[in-house]
């Protein structure tokens, strides 16, 4: 059985972090929550790799990038710490294939503004408040295996509007204590690749030692798992399915340059 090689991308920086935050960060996540997601998403037909923005080539370098299967994406607070030319390698991967299931406050990230194509921007609010997940799409493969509702103790809240694209697939919806609502699960894709955002996981809450959030996070890596992750995306169909009869208006023009 090939196994699905899987990235666990962290900035690792609010658990280092002085204080008191820092402190109860530290007593959900001792050794970083890329560590406890590795540890925690175990299962064996995944091959996980955690990995930090402190890490030579910002935890990806070419190497491991060009072999993974599935990255899994958390960022807060050094969005803007991650090169351009990470981005870039990145995306280049995901359009070829490569999943990408973007966590919490991700979506600000620069990789998957940059897929999405929009700011990301959203409503938010810390106060601790109970949060109520409704799988919406129950067909769906990351819905697999899931109740129809379950809770989250506490979270900090994410709410409408949401400025993604609205091509995303809604998996599911939540609910929050104060009122707002949110769409909390959501599928993309973009050429070949799949992406999945999940926003539960925020960093002062155990939030990912949740049996469900287990299961929506294996889930999504699977689905999001590519067959086969293509060398060229472009490639041209040498010799028309037809006959051709009508009279080409840019022939003898040179146009190569016009499909780089």
């Amino acid at each position: 059985m090939k196994k699905i090689s899987v990235v666990i991308w962290n900035e690792f920086v609010h658990e280092r972090e002085e204080g008191t935050v820092g402190d109860i960060i530290r007593r959900h996540y001792p050794e970083g929550i890329h560590r406890h997601l590795a540890s925690f998403l175990a299962e064996e037909d995944l091959e996980i790799t955690p990995v930090s923005l402190d890490m030579p080539g910002q935890g990806l370098p070419d190497e491991l990038l060009n072999g993974t299967d599935v990255l899994l994406w958390w960022g807060h607070c050094a969005h803007g710490a991650v090169d351009d030319a990470l981005v870039e390698r990145i995306h280049k991967r995901v359009l070829a294939g490569m999943g990408l299931v973007v966590l919490h406050s991700g979506h600000l990230s620069k990789i998957f503004r940059s897929l999405m194509g929009t700011a990301c921007r959203l409503r938010w609010r810390e106060a601790g408040e109970k949060e109520r997940l409704w799988v919406v799409s129950p067909g769906h493969p990351v819905a697999r295996d899931l109740p129809e509702t379950f809770v989250i103790p506490h979270q900090e809240m994410y709410g409408e509007p949401f400025d993604i694209p609205q091509d995303g697939k809604i998996v599911f919806m939540s609910w929050f204590e104060g009122g707002n609502i949110f769409r909390s699960g959501v599928a993309f894709e973009r050429d070949r690749g799949r992406i999945f955002y999940f926003s539960p996981g925020h960093e002062t809450y155990p939030v990912y030692h949740d049996p469900n959030v287990r299961r929506v996070l294996l889930n999504a890596i699977r689905w999001t798992a590519p067959d086969v992750i293509a060398a060229d995306r472009v490639t041209p169909m040498p010799k028309p399915l037809e006959k051709i009869c009508s009279a080409d208006p840019l022939a003898g023009v040179d146009t190569a340059h016009l499909h780089k």
